[in-house]
């Protein structure tokens, strides 16, 4: 296997690993407005403090997210702006569900959850160019 390949996948995977966990994806969603301080990203999502230090280590562990100090406090950004980049684009993909309910996927314990409406729920009968117009689901959004 080509060397640089690797490398690539061992990134994917990293960003993967923090994408799974919520609250991972939630503090990198609150970095994509820029750097902060844990007390107030804790503040800002109605988080413990230890909570959001141990998810901003491990995070830094996999090089998501760089820490400077700032006098006697650490200030969390992105460690590259091409992964803000990257996770914005992600942030407001157009999902087309195909399947709103979960027996597509009930024999297979990693698969995707079911789908939960947010603003509106797919219809299976929409083409692809319809869904992009309307009653489509952007992941990320809140119901």
């Amino acid at each position: 296997m080509d060397a640089a390949v690797a490398v690539d996948a061992d990134a994917l995977e990293r960003v993967g690993v923090a994408l799974a966990d919520g609250t991972r994806r939630r503090l990198l969603l609150a970095l994509l407005e820029g750097p902060a301080f844990p007390a107030e990203l804790a503040d800002r999502l109605e988080l413990t403090r230890g909570n959001v230090s141990n998810h901003l280590a491990c995070l830094r562990g996999c090089g998501l997210v760089s820490a400077a100090p700032v006098g006697r406090r650490v200030r969390y950004q992105m460690a590259d702006p091409r992964l803000a980049h990257a996770l914005a684009d992600l942030a407001s993909l157009v999902l087309v569900i195909t399947h709103p309910d979960a027996t597509v996927c009930a024999d297979q314990d990693d698969c995707c959850p079911p789908a939960e409406p947010t603003t509106a729920q797919i219809s299976t009968a929409e083409t692809p160019t319809a869904q992009a117009g309307s009653g489509t689901r952007r992941s990320g959004a809140r119901p």
